[in-house]
């Protein structure tokens, strides 16, 4: 039964403690997900163990970046629908503000020598990252033939045939939910980036308790209030963008693509930015195949979501195909556009589900979906890592179809092999020495500023 809880966190100090949290989430999601845990929980003893995991499986199953999902979950729960607003949009902001700036300099500086050797350095270690996660996601979700089977799937599905990332992710779910439904055994995988292996503080011994806030309990007027208000603050651009300037306008495009991308971006920014990088590069043309890579660079180097790196795609693309307004301002516009169709469907999965999530808890057709999910989204994650190093290493490839089958052939002759040489090191430095991943993108990056300088 629902009890109203007393407000024993101040706001104030929780928007400090949101704040330093987005600065200190670096990482990825297992990173920032791993900050949280330590200071919302092991440090400040706000929430128990057991709901800040049930929230964290919650967020697993929704389209979107779960760690910033927590944060507006997390903060929805201590102080109602301002304390979530606050806790999600901190946790995007220093990342914004730091690509933005990176954005700028790239664009306006890209063609400087060091300014490309930078880059260059940091596309060398993203590959490296790249295939650490394909590692690592593994380990924890291919734990039977059935889902080694599914990863495999998906690889050769969107590598060879060429399948929409949407419809991959859409069948495995299905196909997981009929296996967790049935019970069959090979479907019930657990993990959530490893902080459920974690034991310690009890809900009843937090600052929150065990009992559930009165602002929580599942209220449908509510609920259709705030999905209007979200539906409204998300969409409305969209179709004012189409309306004023046409479907083909570089600004429509991206509105629709994005927005498209935040109802699809299961299974992490990995997962997805296979798919942002091909549509971007071979389907609108915004971006070349290395400067995908430069933009991941980007993500991985500042702190908030990894998926923040779509920024960098709009702003590009914008800068090189808005007609009618100044560069610059137009991949500014293009930049928070983006970001802002990204991240605003981040709120209402929370605010509109986080009420009825307890009826969520423990369904095996649910745990069977997100299961096989995961298993198709580390064959997706492989590609992306195939598909970013042939285009590191190589400075041509070319693309044959035939038979319903597409390849990806570099050309021999281009390969740059300082380029594989320093790839080679930072998966050394990953894999074998377990070198932090900041470090090794600040080494790769030192090393292709010094190459440039020389």
């Amino acid at each position: 039964m629902s009890t109203p809880l007393p407000p024993r966190i101040p706001f104030g100090e929780a928007v400090r403690v949101w704040l330093r949290i987005a600065l200190l989430s670096f990482g990825g999601p297992a990173g920032q997900i791993a900050v949280m845990h330590r200071i919302l929980v092991e440090e400040k003893r706000w929430i128990g163990e057991k709901r800040f995991l049930h929230a964290l499986n919650y967020c697993m199953l929704l389209p979107g970046p779960e760690a910033q999902q927590l944060a507006i979950y997390i903060g929805w729960l201590m102080h109602r629908t301002k304390g979530g607003l606050v806790a999600g949009s901190l946790f995007v902001l220093p990342g914004f503000l730091a690509i933005l700036v990176l954005s700028v300099l790239y664009a306006v500086l890209g063609s400087v020598g060091i300014v490309e050797g930078l880059f260059f350095g940091l596309k060398a270690a993203v590959l490296a990252i790249v295939l650490n996660a394909v590692v690592r996601i593994g380990k924890r979700a291919l734990r039977n033939r059935v889902m080694l089977g599914l990863a495999a799937a998906a690889f050769v599905a969107i590598f060879f045939l060429d399948i929409a990332f949407p419809l991959i992710i859409l069948s495995a779910g299905v196909f997981g939910y009929w296996g967790g439904r049935q019970g069959v055994a090979a479907f019930r995988v657990g993990g959530g980036h490893g902080a459920d292996e974690v034991s310690g503080l009890a809900d009843r011994d937090s600052l929150l308790g065990e009992g559930l806030p009165a602002h929580a309990r599942p209220d449908p007027g509510w609920s259709l209030r705030i999905a209007v208000i979200f539906l409204l603050l998300w969409l409305t651009p969209v179709l004012l963008l189409i309306l004023a300037l046409g479907g083909d306008h570089v600004f429509s495009q991206i509105a629709t693509f994005f927005s498209k991308m935040a109802v699809v971006t299961f299974g992490g920014a990995y997962a997805v930015l296979s798919y942002v990088a091909q549509e971007a590069v071979q389907h609108y043309g915004w971006l070349a195949p290395g400067e995908m890579l430069d933009g991941l660079g980007m993500a991985e180097t500042t702190p908030g979501p990894l998926i923040q790196v779509v920024q960098f795609v709009g702003f590009m693309g914008a800068y090189r195909e808005a007609v009618g307004l100044d560069p610059l301002l137009a991949a500014i516009l293009a930049a928070v556009l983006t970001t802002w169709v990204t991240f605003v469907p981040c709120f209402l999965w929370i605010f509109l589900g986080a009420p009825y999530m307890e009826r969520l808890r423990d369904n095996r057709a649910l745990s069977g979906a997100m299961a096989a999910i995961t298993a198709a989204v580390v064959g997706v994650i492989l590609n992306l890592a195939v598909w970013f190093g042939l285009h590191v290493v190589f400075a041509e490839i070319t693309e044959w179809r035939g038979v319903g089958i597409r390849l990806l052939l570099p050309d021999v002759t281009t390969l740059d092999l300082f380029a594989l040489l320093l790839s080679a090191g930072a998966l050394l430095a990953i894999f074998r020495f377990k070198v932090d991943m900041l470090k090794v993108l600040g080494g790769c990056a030192l090393l292709g500023m010094l190459v440039s300088f020389f």
